[in-house]
Formats: C-alpha cells, sequence, structure tokens
C-alpha cells in the first residue's frame, strides 16, 4: 500500500502528526516537518523531512503534478538558469542533515551532454544557504580530489559560449555525472547528479525529465556511495524514491537516510 501523503496543517503552528505508513508496527508516531512551501505554475511545491524516534530519517520534497504539466513550452533560454523556487528545509532537517534548502528549476531546452538536451525538471538540494549559492561565479575551476565511484566531472564546450569547467554552471556549481551517460545520445528519464564548488561538494540532484515524471508512476533512482571527503557536517543519503499517489496526483521526493 502506497503512503499517504501528508495534509498540511491549517492555522496549528509546529508540525503535523499522521500515520501515513501503513506497512510500519503500531502504534507508530512520527513527526512530519513542513519546510517551505511556493507555487510553482499552478502546483504548490513543498520541502518537508520526517522525524522518528532515531531522529530525522527521511527528508525531500511533494511535487504535484499540476506543476509538470503547467510548465510553459516557450521560454527563451536563458543562462544561467533561473530557479522557479527556493524552498528551506525543516530546521531541523537542515541541523541534522546539512541539506539547507531546495531549488526548483525548468530546463525547457535541456543542456549538455547529449542525453540531457529535453525538457527536464532540476531539484537541486543544496548544502549550501541561497545568498552562497547566489554568489556561486564559476571563476573557481577547482575540481575536487575524487568524486563518487564512477562518477565524471566533465569539461563541455558549447558554441558561443565556451567550456564549461566540471560542467559549471554559475549560481549553481559543477555538475559530477554517472560516467556512463556521457556517451548516451537518447533522452534520459531520471539522473542523480552530484554538485561541487570550489572543490567541496555543494548540492544532491535528482534531475527528472518531464516525460518521466508525466508517467504519473513510483520509481526508484540510485544514490551513489557517499563521496570521499565529504564534510562531517553532511549526513548523506542512502536511497532515493519519487513515490507517486494517483489519489493526489502528485509526487513524494523521499531520500531515506537509514
Amino acid at each position: 500500500m502506497p503512503r499517504q501523503l501528508p495534509v498540511r496543517a491549517t492555522g496549528i503552528a509546529g508540525v503535523v502528526l499522521l500515520a501515513f505508513v501503513a506497512c510500519r508496527p503500531a502504534p507508530f508516531e512520527f513527526d512530519v516537518l513542513t519546510g517551505g512551501c511556493q507555487d510553482v505554475f499552478g502546483g504548490e511545491v513543498c520541502a518537508w523531512g520526517l522525524r522518528t524516534e532515531p531522529g530525522i530519517t527521511e527528508f525531500g520534497a511533494d511535487v504535484p503534478l499540476a506543476m509538470v504539466d503547467g510548465a510553459p513550452m516557450d521560454l527563451p533560454m536563458v543562462f544561467p538558469p533561473v530557479a522557479n523556487a527556493v524552498l528551506a528545509l525543516p530546521a531541523e532537517v537542515a541541523a541534522a542533515t546539512g541539506f539547507n534548502h531546495l531549488q526548483v528549476g525548468w530546463e525547457l531546452h535541456g543542456h549538455p551532454p547529449a542525453t540531457f538536451m529535453t525538457p527536464h525538471w532540476d531539484f537541486h538540494f543544496y548544502t549550501m544557504t541561497p545568498a552562497d549559492v547566489a554568489a556561486i561565479d564559476c571563476s573557481d575551476l577547482t575540481k575536487p580530489e575524487a568524486g563518487p565511484a564512477d562518477y565524471t566531472l566533465p569539461d563541455i564546450t558549447i558554441p558561443d559560449m565556451g567550456t564549461l569547467v566540471g560542467l559549471c554552471v554559475p549560481q549553481m556549481g559543477m555538475h559530477a555525472m554517472a560516467t556512463r551517460e556521457l556517451d548516451v545520445n537518447e533522452p534520459f528519464g531520471a539522473s542523480m547528479i552530484v554538485g561541487y564548488y570550489g572543490g567541496a561538494l555543494n548540492f544532491l540532484e535528482p534531475m527528472i525529465s518531464k516525460a518521466k515524471l508525466m508517467q504519473a508512476a513510483t520509481f526508484d533512482l540510485p544514490v551513489p556511495p557517499a563521496p570521499p571527503g565529504l564534510p562531517a557536517s553532511v549526513r548523506w543519503p542512502k536511497t532515493f524514491q519519487a513515490e507517486y499517489d494517483s489519489d493526489r496526483r502528485a509526487y513524494r521526493f523521499v531520500f531515506g537516510l537509514e
């Protein structure tokens, strides 16, 4: 039985106590912690975390299909891309995991390498504050000494723009991707990207095509093992699942920490 998406509290400060995991033993109480919420193209996106007896065990975002379906298909190409939403993760999640906030971005035109040249969504979970992310100008070309196993930080040359070292994008950072994806020409479905700037990790990003999300079906996406040099303040997720709820027409993006 799929998990029910949490209902946001109305007029009640704090968290909402819910029991939405049918397979867990009862009685089982836990707190769903709500972070920032924002309307994007007609659907409200919300960041959240899950606190159980061991502490924070999950975090992620609720993503309505209305947002995906409502994304405009006639936008001019802008570089660097502008985030459509900046959502704070719950303070307790940020303190326990080192992940500070989520930026959501619609990439209508896609970007190199070839497999990513298709309409898709960026979901950047940053370990930096929004102000620090906004200050990234890609003047620091330092790459990490080592990244996740079987991942690559490619240097991509784009006509009329020059070479993006480590696929560095201003106001984002460098993008490390699974090495096997570099030579793929078919449009991708979903990919887990690991971000760096100044040689240090700064985001973890489920990047998902519009076509994949419009399938309205649950899917998993592998999370690479914790990369070398991971800051002590960052608790690296072990799993990622996009759980689809047909009743609510929404996904729940879940990073699992256990």
